[in-house]
């Protein structure tokens, strides 16, 4: 697949922010759903202000931070366990950001940062890996200013977490299926804690489908995920879909 058929194929009129940005870049760091839909899509229902002080938590290659920072003018300190900050911090000056995405390499539980310091965080396709507990919510806000924000956009499913699935996700499951919920369990854990006023809790319009084919025109160029792709091919957005949660902190 060309350079320009590949644009051609991940342009979206849903995504215009996205447009803009060099497709094969995104796919040569390509790490679960399209990053920069994913956080175009979060941003439509949580609004971020110039000059915000973000967390891009689980952060990945940093392209969600690149893509916060210019598209709507914040500091983003880019966390992530497993990619070395130094790649990260290299993107980050390609993409002539320096000063602006700080990216620093840390645990999701152990984060070094001062109570109080961010005015929102955002989560790409990594929430679920790490705060699906009952005492996650409490310990990440204690690094959010008061009224400040919380969101992510992950992997879900429609259904309650221990129902019995169909053949073609039987085939797929694991422990990190075990982490897909859905919506109202992620409303129900956050409001349990009298912590935060959750303002959307629900599935990203057609995100199931464009998730598929994103993963469809990744293997067009040797990139793709062919068991995620099956799945949600067989699936056709009946129990799939991304998860979107914003939360204000009270």
């Amino acid at each position: 697949m060309t350079g320009q058929l590949l644009r051609e194929a991940l342009t979206l009129d849903r995504y215009p922010r996205s447009n803009t940005y060099d497709q094969q870049w995104v796919v040569d760091h390509l790490m679960g759903p399209h990053a920069l839909w994913c956080s175009e899509s979060l941003l439509q229902v949580m609004p971020l202000r110039p000059g915000m002080r973000v967390l891009d938590l689980g952060c990945g290659t940093a392209l969600s931070s690149i893509f916060l920072a210019r598209e709507y003018d914040v500091d983003v300190w880019a966390a992530d366990l497993w990619v070395d900050p130094t790649e990260n911090l290299r993107r980050v000056d390609d993409a002539g950001l320096a000063g602006h995405v700080h990216p620093i390499q840390s645990d999701a539980r152990q984060l070094p940062f001062a109570r109080g310091f961010f005015d929102a965080v955002v989560s790409i396709g990594s929430y679920h890996y790490f705060g699906t507990g009952v005492d996650y919510l409490a310990y990440l806000s204690e690094f959010v200013r008061p009224g400040g924000a919380i969101g992510f956009i992950s992997p879900g499913i429609r259904t309650a977490p221990d129902f019995t699935p169909p053949p073609y996700l039987a085939n797929r499951w694991g422990p990190d299926l075990c982490t897909w919920l859905p919506p109202d369990w992620w409303r129900s854990l956050w409001e349990r804690t009298n912590l935060v006023t959750v303002d959307t809790a629900d599935f990203v319009p057609n995100g199931w489908a464009d998730w598929l084919h994103w993963l469809q025109t990744c293997a067009k160029v040797g990139r793709g995920y062919e068991p995620d792709e099956q799945m949600l091919q067989a699936d056709q957005g009946d129990l799939l879909g991304l998860t979107r949660v914003v939360a204000r902190l009270k």
